[in-house]
Parts: C-alpha cells; structure tokens; sequence
C-alpha cells in the first residue's frame, strides 16, 4: 500500500457531541466523508482508507454501511495522532498517510488525491492545500474575523512551493492594497484547508514532538512541523463548490445545509 487516507471520527466533541453520526442531507457526516476518502482512492495508485474511531457507536455505524473502521484509544491528542493510532491499529506501513478531518465532508477527492501525490513527488515531509482568495473572499475574511478572530488560517510559501508559516492572522500585510486591487485579479492571500498528507516517517516524526511555543500560541499544530525545520509543500487548489472549511458546532451544520439547498444539492 502506497496511500493509506485516514478519516479521525471523535465521538467526543467538547463544542458538537457526537458529531460524527450527525446527518447532512439524509446521510451521517462520517459517511459523507468516508465517500470522499472512497473517491479519492480511486485517483491514487495502490491507496486505501479507513475510518479511525475511539467510540462503538461509530464503528457500528460504519460496518453496518460497510465502510472500513479501526478502534484507536480514546486519549489521542489530536486527528493528526489518531491518523498514527489507526497505522499502528493496522499494522501497515503505507509510504503516505493522508489525514481527512471528519468534519470535513465535501473535500473534493481530487484535491486529497493531489496532496498524496504530491509527497510522493516531491519527497517533502508533508502536503497541504490553500485557496487563493479573491478580494470579495479576502473582504469576508476580514469582516468574519471581527467576531470570530480564530476563524480562517493563511498561509505564505516560498518560490520552491514550500510553507514558510501559517497564521490564523491574515499573512501577508498589503503596504500598497490599493494599487494591487487595480493591477492584481485575485489577492496575494492563501487560506489554508486543514487537511494534510504526510510521508510516515515524518508523521512518526511529528507525533514524537512536543508541542511547539508557536503552536501553543496560534493553536496551529502544523507550525511544530515548520519549528523543527520540517518541509511542507502547499498545494494550490481551486475554490470547491461547497467552501466551508469544517463542522464544529450545530450552527456550522445548519449553515451547510443551508449552502447545500441554495445550490440545488438537497
């Protein structure tokens, strides 16, 4: 197995209990994002996914769908340490673990398969993917950040297609803004999708780190990575056709219903 995609379903949430099982258009969240994983294997050669769960109610719901399912302890620290539990659970040792948040169920599957290949392309330590935001986009970022200044990451790579930081500020500050919303059809700025591939080396790697002073501060865990010098190759995506960057509370799921009606998809 060259890929295998991990899809972290928590049963636990502080914010959202029972998230998981959730249904979105008459189908749990979980499932919607276990399609996704499923679609996206089909773009990458020698791949394979799994749901990683800490909760009986999940795994239940999965083999009863027929989806495949793993039971990994419930005092994991996060998605990206229980994407790891899941490979040992397994006992595989696949050159590239994808970690598909389960409250994500719209990711398109080329952009997961996009990431996979490109570690294994590049041969960096992980992969990660950004939109780049129009000025209306940028416009909105900034105004949702006056009440929810948490929302949203931005990220800033280099000329080599690398990560040079992340931000849940908006990065890079525009001196002459004006100027380059005349001469500049997009802005500069890349919003981040919180969805990762990593080499298994260099997810064992990352595992084995303790938590990173910028990390604590911005609650970004991907800047441990970049503090111990790690690569992380930025993938630019187009804009998907249902943008929401994840499902934290019962608000985030009506407002994606919300979206899936206003587009004719339920």
């Amino acid at each position: 197995m060259r890929s295998l995609i991990v899809v972290p379903a928590r049963y636990g949430s502080t914010r959202f209990p029972g998230k998981p099982l959730k249904e979105i258009a008459g189908k749990s969240m979980v499932l919607h994002v276990a399609d996704a994983a499923k679609a996206a294997t089909e773009l990458i050669e020698d791949a394979a996914f799994v749901v990683a769960t800490d909760d009986v109610r999940i795994e239940t719901h999965c083999l009863e769908a027929g989806v495949p399912v793993v039971m990994t302890p419930e005092d994991v620290a996060s998605g990206t340490d229980r994407a790891l539990a899941a490979v040992d659970a397994l006992g595989v040792e696949p050159d590239v673990v994808i970690n598909l948040q389960g409250d994500a169920p719209f990711t398109p599957a080329e952009t997961i398969a996009e990431i996979g290949r490109a570690v294994l392309e590049s041969g960096d330590d992980a992969a990660t993917p950004v939109i780049r935001l129009s000025w209306e986009a940028l416009d909105d970022m900034r105004n949702h950040k006056i009440a929810a200044p948490f929302s949203g990451t931005t990220c800033i790579c280099g000329k080599d297609g690398r990560a040079l930081w992340f931000s849940k500020s908006i990065i890079p500050a525009m001196r002459k803004e004006e100027q380059l919303r005349v001469t500049k059809g997009q802005s500069p700025v890349l919003c981040h999708v919180g969805l990762y591939a990593f080499s298994l080396a260099a997810l064992k790697r990352f595992a084995s780190l303790p938590e990173s002073p910028y990390e604590e501060l911005e609650g970004l865990e991907q800047l441990r990575m970049l503090e111990a010098g790690m690569r992380i190759r930025v993938v630019e995506v187009p804009e998907p056709e249902i943008n929401i960057s994840g499902v934290d509370t019962p608000e985030d799921l009506a407002l994606l219903e919300k979206l899936l009606r206003d587009k004719g998809m339920i």
